[in-house]
C-alpha cells in the first residue's frame, strides 16, 4: 500500500472513529451512564489520530510532497471531519 492510499484509508477511518465518538459512546456515556464504549472507541480514535500523524511525517519526508501539504493534512486531523475534506482536496490528486 502506497503511502496516499495508507493516509487515505487512515483519514477515513479517523473520520469514522470521530463520528462513532459522537454519535455513539458519547450519547451511551451521558444519557445511559455507560462509559465502557467510550473508553474503547476513543482508544481506537486516539491510536488511529497517532498513525495517521505518522504516516504524514512518513509521506513528507519519503515522497517530499512539501510543507504545504503536510501542514494541512496535520491541520486536518485536528479539526472535526476534517480528514474528509483533506481526502477529497489533498490527498485525492495525489492518487495514482
Amino acid at each position: 500500500m502506497s503511502g496516499i492510499k495508507a493516509i487515505r484509508f487512515v483519514g477515513l477511518l479517523e473520520g469514522i472513529s470521530y463520528l462513532l465518538i459522537l454519535f455513539v459512546s458519547m450519547p451511551l456515556k451521558y444519557y445511559a451512564g455507560m462509559s465502557e464504549p467510550n473508553k474503547i472507541i476513543g482508544m481506537g480514535h486516539g491510536i488511529l489520530f497517532i498513525l495517521y500523524i505518522v504516516i504524514v511525517l512518513y509521506i513528507h519526508f519519503t515522497i517530499k510532497w512539501g510543507i504545504k501539504n503536510s501542514i494541512w493534512a496535520f491541520i486536518a486531523s485536528l479539526i472535526p471531519f476534517g480528514t474528509f475534506v483533506a481526502d477529497k482536496k489533498i490527498f485525492k490528486g495525489f492518487d495514482n
